[in-house]
């Protein structure tokens, strides 16, 4: 089957994060300005140079049966979590092939990406070689420890035969898995693709490689308030874990089916820097050339945006070349679109980035109001944008679009764009 350019809609949200087991209850405290972020109190944490994290709000060991979390390095639990509640928010059984659902599983695909991958199964079990030897190493460890896990153990759950697929671009991963699906349903290839993205590498190498560089925030005495998107005490960003994944699905499909619709989904814009391997090109460029690909390949109106979900992690740099990016794209004066950090209460959840955010893109329009921006005490000489900050902030009725954007070391730029229907 061929189609060239099928309208894809959102149908179904689910969401595990520090600030809660589901989509509802991270989405309220998004709207609260909560953060997730706490000290670390296990004992390996002790020496680090940076002891503070956003950890999950609930353990997955509550919620899978430990037969099943036991096969599963901690990424593929999250995703799992998430992905199952985003298929019963859209409507689905399980499997895919129950008759109440009129799907067929070889028109549905998933697609779930992870920056770093199973990196706490492959540490934690290289440990157990070293300390008790070859025998006590678990036999499931290389299906732990794949970077595809987390899209293989949801496309098992659902029965996808149309694909199931994990792109790598490390912070950018999950949103590149969620535009991938939807190109995956405007060619044709698939009715419904189960997208987004899970990391879990709060674990003491990555932390101090992290740090390492210079790239996380130190403010150790103050883990609630260490996240800071656009402040000018900004010192990094706070590592965090979890999952976002949606459910996407051809408008024709949905409707012929009665499906709850959240929001359309219109498309990607995508480009790469070709500058450092970890620091982003200063002016903005190429994120600007990510807008302006979506822009020229999406039927897009750029008066339709009023609001961006930032990338913003909270990085001196970072924060200002995105902003250099969407004055150029969408013009000088921002102060007509609501900018959101939501980082500054979920930490940076590098791969599992672009899924968490887009569901609170998602629901943004859906309810239509922006999250607020915590931490952001005194701006930026540099931020010259309409910052949401201190509450949540209503947006306007009518027809509106917003942009989620996602950057990864490497150079990995994508833009996502959502509208209302």
């Amino acid at each position: 089957m061929t189609v060239e350019n099928r309208t894809v809609v959102v149908t179904g949200i689910g969401a595990f994060t520090p600030l809660g087991g589901d989509a509802a209850t991270t989405w309220e405290n998004l709207l609260a300005g909560r953060s997730g972020v706490a000290a670390l109190t296990e004992e390996w944490a002790a020496e680090l140079p940076v002891r503070i994290a956003a950890r999950t709000a609930v353990d997955p060991g509550e919620i899978l049966p430990r037969p099943l979390a036991r096969k599963l390095d901690r990424s593929a639990q999250f995703a799992l979590i998430a992905a199952r509640e985003a298929w019963a928010d859209a409507g689905f059984e399980t499997p895919a092939t129950d008759e109440s659902s009129k799907l067929a599983p070889e028109r549905l695909g998933a697609v779930i990406a992870s920056g770093i991958g199973g990196v706490t199964t492959l540490l934690d079990q290289y440990d157990v070689l070293k300390d008790k030897g070859a025998r006590k190493v678990s036999p499931h460890t290389v299906p732990m420890l794949m970077p595809n896990s987390p899209a293989a153990n949801v496309g098992l759950e659902v029965g996808a035969r149309a694909g199931v697929h994990t792109p790598v671009s490390a912070c950018a991963s999950g949103a590149e898995a969620i535009g991938y699906a939807i190109e995956m349903i405007r060619s044709g290839r698939a009715d419904v693709v189960v997208a987004g993205g899970t990391e879990a590498a709060i674990h003491p190498l990555p932390i101090a490689a992290f740090a390492n560089m210079m790239a996380m925030s130190k403010k150790n005495d103050d883990p609630e308030r260490a996240s800071r998107p656009y402040d000018k005490g900004r010192d990094g960003f706070v590592l965090g874990e979890g999952a976002g994944v949606v459910v996407l699905e051809s408008v024709e499909h949905a409707e012929a089916r009665g499906a709850r619709i959240y929001c359309e989904a219109v498309g990607q814009g995508l480009s790469s820097d070709a500058h450092h391997i970890a620091q982003p090109e200063p002016t903005g460029a190429g994120v600007a050339r990510a807008l302006a690909d979506l822009f020229d390949r999406n039927p897009l109106d750029k008066a339709e945006i009023v609001h961006v979900n930032a990338h913003a992690t909270s990085t001196p740099q970072g924060d200002t070349a995105e902003l250099k990016a969407l004055r150029k794209e969408l013009g000088e004066d921002l102060d007509h679109i609501a900018i959101s950090a939501t980082k500054s209460m979920t930490g940076h959840l590098l791969g599992g980035a672009g899924g968490i955010e887009t569901v609170a893109t998602v629901q943004a329009l859906y309810h239509r109001v922006a999250p607020p921006t915590i931490n952001v005490d005194e701006l930026d000489d540099d931020v010259d944008a309409d910052i949401v900050r201190g509450e949540a902030r209503p947006l306007p009725e009518g027809r509106i679009a917003a942009l989620n954007n996602s950057f990864g070391f490497g150079g990995h730029n994508v833009v996502l764009a959502f509208r209302t229907r």
